[in-house]
């Protein structure tokens, strides 16, 4: 893979969690969060992106959202559970995003909330059509993704190199 061609990430909040008594990490999706999981998966295999590495939260309801949306694309990329995205900051996650290998093109990260939507609104210095007035008209709400852009290495990631291409809520 070239670092000229231009770099894809998929920034994916995992779906609608349920409340049950046991830790915020241990906490499983709701029946609605199963649905809607499933339905971000078909809707991320329609963006077309052969997503080369999924970067996955060790918590519960990201590896549940991530297992059901993940059976909804052409091929099952790598998939890399990293503790350090729970409760994760926009700051935190980037640093995760510099150390992947150059020859990864495309990757997507199931996280939470508010980093995944800060790091969105963080990276992109600029957006296609009217991607950043929906996705601030809709927040970010459980299994939204943003999908975006940017050129160079893994390692030049920071803020406002981005393009944000696309968005998509399941109320969309």
């Amino acid at each position: 893979m070239s670092v000229a061609e231009p770099r894809r990430i998929v920034l994916f909040r995992h779906a609608k969690a349920d409340w049950p008594q046991v830790s915020d990490h241990e906490r499983p999706l709701a029946d609605r969060g199963r649905t809607d999981a499933a339905v971000a998966g078909r809707k991320l295999a329609d963006t077309g992106i052969p997503v080369d590495l999924a970067l996955c939260s060790t918590a519960t309801r990201t590896r549940e959202t991530w297992k059901l949306a993940v059976h909804e694309l052409p091929h099952r990329p790598k998939t890399v559970y990293e503790e350090r995205l729970y409760e994760a900051s926009p700051g935190e996650i980037i640093a995760v995003l510099n150390e992947i290998p150059d020859d990864v093109q495309n990757v997507v990260l199931i996280g939470h909330n508010p980093g995944v939507q800060g790091l969105a609104d963080i990276l992109a210095g600029s957006a296609e059509g009217d991607t950043r007035t929906r996705m601030a008209d809709r927040d970010f709400p459980t299994a939204a993704f943003a999908v975006l852009s940017f050129d160079g290495p893994w390692k030049s990631l920071e803020p406002a190199v981005a393009t944000l291409l696309d968005y998509w809520a399941p109320t969309e």
